[in-house]
């Protein structure tokens, strides 16, 4: 499993609120994409920075979805790149379900 922490910066036209709206807004468009096991929007307490905290099967599937149209997307709304950091999970704890994962 890798999880992929993306970052940007909100220009200041799009403010925390805003931001919060488009979020739940797309949420929907991220069912069925391929390999990605979850995705967890957030933003700073201040509305600087933005981004999302995903979850991906393989870094194949993370590279191969932030190459594609998405990332144009995020430079058109936000006028910039993002930067994305990605990290191997070797464990995950799970206090919903009660379940230990090492992977």
């Amino acid at each position: 499993m890798i999880a992929a922490i993306v970052k940007y910066r909100l220009p200041p036209t799009i403010s925390r609120e805003d931001c919060r709206a488009h979020f739940y807004k797309i949420s929907e468009d991220f069912c069925g994409v391929q390999g990605l096991l979850s995705k967890h929007f957030v933003c700073d307490k201040d509305g600087v920075v933005a981004g999302g905290i995903y979850f991906w099967e393989s870094a194949e599937a993370a590279t191969k979805f932030y190459k594609g149209p998405w990332r144009d997307g995020i430079f058109d709304r936000y006028g910039m790149y993002p930067d994305i950091e990605y990290l191997d999970v070797f464990a995950r704890t799970d206090n919903v379900s009660g379940q230990i994962d090492h992977l």
